[in-house]
């Protein structure tokens, strides 16, 4: 059979699977097995364990657990309630202030978390209800922390870009840099819409009755200084070339406990063993998806499939920009069905061959890529973070919640535009930092 035409045949097989119910790292060990023994043989089985085992055996997959715990312990604390107020309280007598706290809330928390549901989770719950109550539509309320929590897989130290730098052999340090910036574009592009939709639809309405003198604005500043610490050493581990990635993120994760601990009086070992627990059950998921992927990966290399697309593409003459473009339907198609990670070791053993032959740079694409899996995480039918909001305020419908989350979709497609026309947005700051790619 014809490699594109049996790559066709394993994309609808794969999808199939996938919607069938099964997990994602198991209907993808399902149809890579099929596929190679249908081709290769009996044999080919022996190889999988290998190739599973093979694709794990790497001492950069240690950050994942590490960064895993860091979101985990301050996602158990009162960390949120602490930033929502401290944003709350400055903001509060400006038009849309409200919202403006909550996404900064969201920005610095996952800034911390690299989690967009825990991200939702810990800011909605305050967030929602105080905005309400002060006659922000449903809508704005609900759509904004949505898209909002979507930024803890582009705002480092994201998970999201740990595994697209172990997927494609990129520094992953260069990776959380190029994400800095694309990711406070996209808070000011959030707070500017939502800034100018709560003056169009409430005026002044919304505004608080409230007025915090600037003594009340400077005491609760200090709950906010153990999160800027625990960033700012994480960073200056990393970038200070005192620690490599993963041991950074043991760094972050031994601050983010100790500050759980110490600050926030989580002594109780039944708390502990939560914030563990749930860490190694998220851990295990993705590291289970990632070696899946690796023998998907050998599949299709291994039927001469991914080569065949990518020279099949390679090979059609058509301008740069219209390729990305079609690159990103892909990827934005892909989001509304498969979790980022999924995506990201499904796809990038394709595509990065086309976007490095096309001129593009691979972390200027990694940031690409990461917004348009945000998109998927506020998109049905999938919209992981949609189900979060109406999980928190049930009596939402999800349709509001959804038509209160496109307009943040909107910013989002923007931001990928003017990357494709500012590229030195995302690339800017890595080579400030650690120099141009040799």
């Amino acid at each position: 059979m014809d490699p594109l035409t049996l790559g066709a045949f394993v994309a609808i097989v794969t999808v199939f699977v996938l919607f069938s119910g099964v997990s994602v790292a198991t209907g993808l060990l399902i149809v890579s097995g099929g596929f190679l023994v249908v081709f290769d043989g009996m044999r080919s089985l022996e190889l999988m364990p290998e190739m599973f085992f093979g694709k794990l055996n790497s001492f950069a997959l240690l950050s994942i657990p590490m960064f895993i715990i860091m979101g985990s312990a301050i996602s158990s604390t009162r960390a949120g309630a602490d930033l929502y107020e401290a944003l709350e309280r400055w903001l509060t007598r400006v038009p849309g202030g409200l919202v403006m706290s909550n996404l900064g809330a969201c920005a610095l928390f996952s800034a911390m978390s690299g989690s967009s549901p825990a991200t939702c989770a810990a800011i909605g719950k305050m967030g929602i209800p105080e905005m309400r109550k002060r006659g922000y539509p449903d809508e704005v309320a609900a759509g904004s922390i949505a898209a909002g929590g979507t930024l803890g897989i582009l705002i480092p130290p994201s998970v999201t870009m740990i595994v697209y730098g172990i997927a494609t052999e990129t520094s992953i340090g260069r990776l959380f840099l190029a994400g800095v910036v694309p990711g406070l574009m996209l808070v000011g592009l959030f707070m500017a819409w939502s800034v100018w939709s709560t003056w169009r639809n409430t005026g002044l309405s919304v505004m608080s009755d409230r007025r915090y003198s600037l003594r009340e604005k400077l005491e609760i500043l200090p709950r906010v200084i153990p999160f800027l610490l625990v960033i700012l050493g994480v960073l200056y581990a990393m970038y200070g070339g005192i620690a490599t990635p993963s041991e950074t993120a043991a760094v972050g994760a031994l601050l983010c406990l100790l500050m759980a601990i110490v600050i926030y009086r989580m002594w109780s070992p039944a708390s502990l063993w939560v914030v563990l627990r749930d860490s190694t059950r998220e851990s295990v998921m993705i590291l289970f998806i990632i070696g899946a992927a690796g023998v998907f990966s050998y599949m299709l290399s291994s039927l001469f499939i991914t080569q065949s697309i990518a020279m099949w593409i390679s090979g059609l003459d058509v301008n740069r920009w219209v390729l990305m473009g079609a690159i990103n339907v892909f990827l934005l198609i892909a989001g509304f069905f498969l979790p980022p990670v999924a995506v990201i070791l499904m796809a990038t053993p394709i595509l990065l061959p086309i976007v490095l032959a096309a001129d593009f740079d691979p972390y200027w694409f990694a940031v690409v890529l990461t917004i348009n899996m945000e998109i998927g995480l506020i998109s049905p039918p999938v919209g992981l973070n949609l189900y979060v909001i109406n999980s928190i305020a049930p009596d939402i419908k999800l349709k509001t919640i959804l038509k209160g989350s496109m307009p943040y979709v909107g910013c989002m497609v923007l931001a990928i535009i003017i990357l494709c026309f500012f590229p030195a947005i995302a690339t800017w700051l890595p080579e400030l930092v650690m120099g141009p790619v040799i």
